[in-house]
């Protein structure tokens, strides 16, 4: 944390409320705590470590409350867990370069944003089944899983809306299965990166103490009072702020 621009407690006032807002519709905020970390300087190295630890500890109230309120269903969620789990880990194991490092996190915080300001609603189902459903899942969660060891964006923010377009589920159905996936995944690539990346623990203390507080409240509220999708957009509003922070680097290396 000694790039860092800001006061260690200013980041953790933000990560507060990032993980109240975000648990309370059962998603961990990986994006926005990486996009957050981007902007104020925090190490490349940290960013994936730091997320996915964050994440890790956001979903897992989530996660244990939609079990006990039995709408995680293992056939919806078992597919997508499949070439995750493995994929996450092997994201978690890369040794990538600085600059490759910012492009794949900047680029797949372009999809998060046009995610959150193109794509207001899944109004279109395509409702498949059989084989098409199975492959279509494993391919998700491959692709999603890799990302999240890379980047350390769980991929929750994907997959929710991914599950009720393809009509694979209900909407609680869907929230469920994107705070266990996002668990998983974040689990598998935080051990992968605690074994190949160093991190200091002592500096995210802060970070840690601010998410467990955010999302515990976040998850018993189970809402604020702003609409969700209200809360999304301003949350966006980092992520285009670290788009346009990261291009900004690239561009001038």
């Amino acid at each position: 944390m000694d790039e860092l621009i800001v006061p260690p407690i200013v980041l953790a006032l933000f990560f507060f409320g990032v993980s109240m807002a975000y648990s309370s519709v059962g998603l961990g905020g990986g994006s926005s705590y990486t996009a957050l970390m981007a902007i104020f300087g925090v190490s490349y190295l940290m960013i994936p470590t730091t997320s996915l630890m964050l994440n890790l500890l956001v979903t897992f109230i989530g996660s244990l409350n939609f079990l006990r309120e039995r709408h995680a269903r293992l056939r919806l969620i078992l597919p997508f867990l499949i070439t995750s789990l493995p994929l996450s880990y092997v994201g978690g194991s890369l040794k990538l370069p600085k600059e490759a490092f910012y492009w794949v996190l900047m680029i797949s915080l372009v999809f998060v944003a046009l995610r959150i300001y193109c794509w207001d609603n899944a109004s279109l189902q395509l409702n498949l089944d059989g084989v098409p459903r199975i492959v279509i899942s494993l391919i998700i969660g491959a692709v999603l899983g890799l990302l999240a060891g890379i980047v350390g964006i769980g991929g929750g923010i994907y997959l929710v809306p991914l599950i009720i377009i393809l009509g694979l589920g209900s909407a609680k159905e869907a929230a469920a299965t994107g705070a266990i996936f996002i668990w998983v995944n974040s689990s598998a690539g935080l051990i992968a990166r605690l074994q190949y990346h160093s991190v200091n623990m002592m500096a995210i203390i802060p970070l840690i103490i601010a998410v467990v507080l955010g999302g515990g409240l976040g998850s018993y509220m189970g809402s604020t009072k702003l609409k969700p999708r209200t809360m999304e957009k301003i949350l966006g509003g980092v992520i285009v702020v670290a788009i346009v922070f990261l291009a900004r680097n690239l561009m001038s290396t």
